[in-house]
């Protein structure tokens, strides 16, 4: 075997770690925490699918390849949780370390390209960053929506955090930043959110 094979099937194996960082979101109709490839994966799919309400025009190979690698990161640096500050406050820190890991695995054209997707996607400034930014806070949205916002519920979770990090959806779509702030408001009146 050649050594850029080698390389590509290393990362393949070492990205396959994604699927045992457990989220604190649980999967729909209450089930176990889902993991960050399912995260990913269901990204992904919805970004295909709701490509129509982004914002501007978008490359939607890039995009989706933006949600499956976003948080690829996570196997070393551990899932961050949305609203915990002092884990937020490390956060770029420990990824950026895990990143420099993780993509040195691949053969070196590769690496400089998924961590130029990678740090596209971090930026936010593009319309696929944008947009890949907006799935990735609209799917954990809808599955919390989906439990009776028992996750919110179980971190005493309040409506203007979830707002907060919802800004960034309206940046990629301002139609699917409707439907959020119609989630966050029906379950602050259930009580699901402080």
């Amino acid at each position: 075997m050649d050594d850029r094979l080698r390389k590509q099937l290393d990362f393949s194996l070492e990205i396959d770690k994604e699927k045992n960082v457990f989220r604190q979101t649980h999967l729909s109709s209450h089930g176990r925490n889902e993991n960050d490839a399912e995260h990913a994966w269901h990204m992904a799919v919805m970004a295909y699918l709701l490509r129509e309400y982004s914002n501007s025009e978008i490359d939607i190979a890039k995009t989706m390849l933006m949600c499956l690698i976003h948080d690829i990161v996570e196997i070393d640096a551990g899932d961050t949780y949305a609203y915990d500050e002092a884990e937020q406050s490390t956060r770029k820190e420990r990824e950026d370390k895990a990143k420099e890991r993780i993509f040195s695995i691949l053969p070196s054209d590769q690496k400089k390209e998924l961590e130029a997707v990678f740090d596209e996607f971090e930026l936010g400034e593009s319309a696929e960053a944008r947009f890949a930014k907006a799935m990735d806070n609209l799917q954990p949205l809808l599955l919390n929506n989906s439990n009776g916002g028992s996750d919110w519920i179980e971190h005493g979770v309040r409506a203007e955090q979830v707002y907060n990090r919802q800004k960034t959806t309206a940046l990629g779509s301002e139609a699917l930043y409707e439907i959020t702030a119609e989630i966050i408001e029906s379950n602050r009146q259930k009580g699901s959110l402080k």
